[in-house]
């Protein structure tokens, strides 16, 4: 499906729409965020502000596509890792998501609890590419169990398991962790790589 408009293509008046956009659906909500709010915060009369966008939606749509190419490229990458583990896939997947969750709190917020609210075809387009990653996913861990390197544990579980470990990063405030971010990630890895790694086996 095409995209509305490419990164490169964005002005910085519409970067700073996204991203006021991006904390008021956290914040509030999708639903309960008007173009007015939107446009109060942004000093605009709403009348300026739909010079610059057509709507609320193709924020929502924005935000939620330019993560899902993000997961999607990244896995692409731990795929093509030359002879890796499907251990090492997995410990790459897991920083990805904590990689991901830290740079953008707020967009990733959005995308995970506002993406039901976009419209057809674009919420389909979005389910199937959410559908291909976690399908992706899984194929890896799969792999794993096959190979003995992973526990013998219902795949699904495993995949939806490490999913929502990472998930509260999204709803946490970076200086309430009290904790480096290379630490964070250490110990994440750790702790879900443990519970899914025969004793004898190496994540390298």
């Amino acid at each position: 499906m095409k995209r509305e408009e490419a990164p490169h293509t964005m002005t910085p008046r519409k970067e700073e729409i996204f991203k006021v956009a991006a904390r008021l659906f956290q914040e509030k909500g999708y639903s309960a965020t008007s173009m007015r709010d939107l446009a109060r915060a942004l000093g605009l009369k709403p009348s300026s502000l739909y010079s610059h966008i057509g709507g609320k939606e193709e924020i929502l749509r924005k935000i939620c596509f330019d993560n899902a190419e993000r997961f999607l490229d990244g896995i692409s990458q731990v795929e093509a890792m030359p002879q890796a583990s499907a251990a090492a896939q997995v410990r790459a997947l897991i920083k990805l998501h904590i990689e991901v969750a830290l740079h953008d709190i707020t967009s990733l917020t959005v995308f995970n609890d506002e993406w039901r609210h976009m419209s057809e075809p674009w919420l389909s387009a979005f389910r199937a590419m959410r559908r291909d990653y976690e399908r992706r996913f899984l194929r890896i861990i799969e792999q794993g169990i096959a190979q003995g390197a992973f526990k013998p544990l219902n795949p699904h579980t495993i995949l939806y398991t490490i999913l929502n470990a990472v998930r509260w990063l999204h709803y946490s405030h970076p200086k309430k962790r009290a904790i480096s971010p290379k630490q964070l990630e250490d110990d994440l890895v750790t702790l879900l790589m443990e519970g899914l790694l025969h004793t004898t086996t190496s994540t390298s």
